[in-house]
């Protein structure tokens, strides 16, 4: 019988932050798991000790994949258990020895989007392929973010970018890093990617004046 969503989250809740961050990738990956640790220390170091439990009490009941969302990290389903375990032992390893993985930018499709996970909202959702058939252009497509996002999450999505903007990052970075976060479509001439996320952080500073012009 499957798990209501609160039974689900103390079963599972971080075993599903744990595997989530393999998917698209293998099962030996150490770049998914180094990334899992490095975000998790940085924002949510007490979940840790929470992963490695789940893991071991999934692993223990067999790692059912009926039970929980695991990814094809590319394995059969008799290897899952193993790999569960495997799992556990590196993230209790961390804990004990108190290793976190070096600051760094994020390394996998998971890692940018749990670290900037507004950002990926926005872009994912007013600048994806379809935003040439829904907006006038990108100028519009924002106006239409202000208009109907609650202050916080602005406030959000502005400190995100900036925190992103002060990445020791090059152009083709931040190419890369738009297109994790769910951007489809080219930013608009001249700006290159970094040009234009710089133009959104300066708009967003002022929201609510531009929603009192817009009323007028």
């Amino acid at each position: 019988m499957p798990l209501g969503p609160l039974e689900h989250d103390r079963a599972y809740g971080e075993l599903d932050q744990v595997v989530g961050a393999h998917l698209g990738r293998l099962a030996r990956d150490e770049e998914a798991l180094t990334a899992y640790l490095r975000h998790t220390w940085r924002t949510r170091p007490w979940a840790l000790a929470v992963a490695g439990r789940q893991l071991r009490e999934c692993a223990a009941s067999g790692g059912d994949r009926a039970d929980i969302p695991v990814p094809d990290v590319g394995l059969p389903d008799d290897e899952i258990r193993p790999w569960l375990l495997a799992l556990a032992e590196r993230v209790e390893q961390s804990v004990t020895t108190g290793q976190a993985p070096p600051p760094a930018t994020p390394r996998t499709h998971w890692e940018w989007h749990a670290r900037f996970p507004e950002l990926a909202q926005f872009l994912g959702c007013w600048f994806s392929q379809a935003m040439p058939a829904e907006f006038e252009n990108h100028d519009a497509a924002l106006r239409d973010y202000l208009a109907g996002t609650h202050p916080d999450l602005v406030a959000a999505l502005a400190g995100e970018l900036h925190e992103l903007l002060a990445l020791p990052l090059g152009e083709t970075d931040h190419a890369v890093a738009v297109t994790e976060l769910g951007m489809e479509v080219a930013p608009p001439a001249p700006y290159t990617p970094s040009g234009w996320l710089a133009t959104v952080a300066v708009r967003l500073m002022a929201p609510e004046a531009e929603r009192r012009d817009r009323g007028r």
